[in-house]
């Protein structure tokens, strides 16, 4: 590498690598690629080997980070963070670059939560929860009433984990992916059978398939389906659950309180929790035999109807086409399949919209003998390995930059105290 032309000696105050390095909230060969991709300038130490650097450049630049990684300068702007995990644009979303939902139909669940983490592809991957682990969450989720929600669970079965795990604090990649690897299969072997006994070993869709339905064997297309929907919805860019992840990560928690961030925000009617009322929309066409009288219910109470439309897809959610194109290989899931197809059409009337994978997933958990509830689970599962892969990335950018500024608009102080 080549530094630049020394500036002109002045007044101006020059601080060392480690210096700048710390303003700046980098590594110091952070700060040389600074300088080789000309965002700053250096001067080598007369007679040393180190550099310095201009103190109101490195300023600007730490200013600029910030502005960036807060999404601008407090104007009201959509918070933006940089990230090269997944990528959505065109009604089409990747995963490190690879089409996500190619990646979804060709690699199984634990397969496509090692490309997201690594951005290798390691065939015939496999999840193993350690006995110790599985043993004192089941502990914490049996004892929870039964009307808990499947992110009550989830959570609780998370923070159990994790006071199993002395290393918990350790933030190292290989780590942190060690924890991947062992708290998803423990939230799965965590959660109650749905009727008949757990399954504890074989991927872990078929591990899930046990705790959810009450078909005791899936057949192989119900349980692809499955499979496919757990790698379809690993990740979705900066979801709100993710960015909860990413604020937890900035604050160096550790995996499993990042992984619990996420699960306290995922069980919102307009997170994770929509496709259980996607679920439920649709039993109620299927009961009914007919869309129009729900879908009219729906709109005389000024509700928006479950399962359709999406911010980020003008068209089609590519996420729902997958999934429907498997289902469509399910005999059983038929009668579904046309009672959604029913929501769509009779919507249309009212607002073109497309079908998404809320309602994809509300086919394939009326079809396949599980509760409303089913999808939140199904989602949050997935998620997880999303949200790891976002707080490892996060792990290794500035502690604390998640911290975007309030805009006050109290009273203009000094006020006097109140009486």
């Amino acid at each position: 590498m080549r530094d630049q032309e020394p500036a002109p000696q002045g007044t101006e105050r020059r601080l060392s690598t480690k210096e700048a390095a710390e303003l700046l909230g980098v590594k110091p060969e952070t700060v040389y690629a600074y300088v080789s991709r000309g965002q700053l300038s250096s001067r080598r130490v007369s007679g040393g080997r180190g550099s310095t650097f201009d103190a109101g450049e490195v300023q600007a630049l730490a200013r600029r980070n910030r502005r960036e990684s807060t999404g601008g300068s407090g104007s009201g702007g959509e918070l933006s963070v940089r990230t090269r995990i997944t990528l959505i644009e065109s009604d089409r979303y990747f995963f490190r670059g690879v089409d996500a939902v190619d990646l979804a139909t060709r690699h199984t669940y634990e397969e496509v939560a090692e490309w997201l983490w690594t951005g290798r592809m390691l065939p015939g991957s496999t999840f193993t929860a350690p006995s110790a682990s599985v043993a004192v969450a089941r502990r914490a989720v049996d004892a929870l009433p039964e009307h808990a929600s499947p992110a009550d669970l989830l959570r609780v079965a998370t923070i159990a984990a994790a006071t199993a795990d002395p290393l918990r604090f350790d933030l190292s990649e290989g780590a942190v992916l060690g924890t991947a690897r062992t708290l998803i299969p423990t939230l799965v072997a965590a959660l109650p059978p749905a009727g008949h006994g757990r399954c504890d070993e074989g991927p872990l869709a078929r591990r899930l398939w046990s705790r959810l339905s009450v078909h005791r064997d899936p057949d192989e297309a119900s349980l692809r389906a499955l499979d496919t929907a757990l790698a379809l919805l690993v990740d979705h860019d900066l979801a709100a659950s993710t960015l909860a992840v990413r604020v937890a990560a900035s604050a160096r928690a550790h995996a499993y309180a990042a992984v619990s961030a996420g699960l306290g925000v995922i069980e919102g009617p307009l997170h994770g929790a929509a496709s259980g009322l996607a679920h439920r929309l649709l039993q109620d066409v299927l009961d009914l035999g007919d869309a129009a009288p729900v879908i009219a219910d729906e709109l005389r109470a000024g509700r928006s109807i479950p399962g359709l439309g999406h911010r980020l897809y003008p068209g089609e959610d590519p996420r729902a086409r997958a999934l429907f194109a498997l289902l469509e290989q399910i005999p059983r899931a038929e009668p579904a399949l046309l009672a959604a197809r029913d929501i769509v059409e009779t919507t249309a009337r009212h607002a073109p919209l497309h079908a998404n994978v809320d309602l994809a997933l509300a086919v394939l958990t009326a079809s396949c003998g599980m509760a409303p509830s089913a999808g939140e689970t199904i989602f949050a599962v997935a998620r997880t390995a999303g949200w790891i892969a976002h707080a490892l990335e996060e792990y290794g950018e500035r502690p604390l930059r998640m911290r975007p500024s309030g805009l006050y608009a109290g009273p203009k102080p000094p006020q006097p105290l109140p009486e």
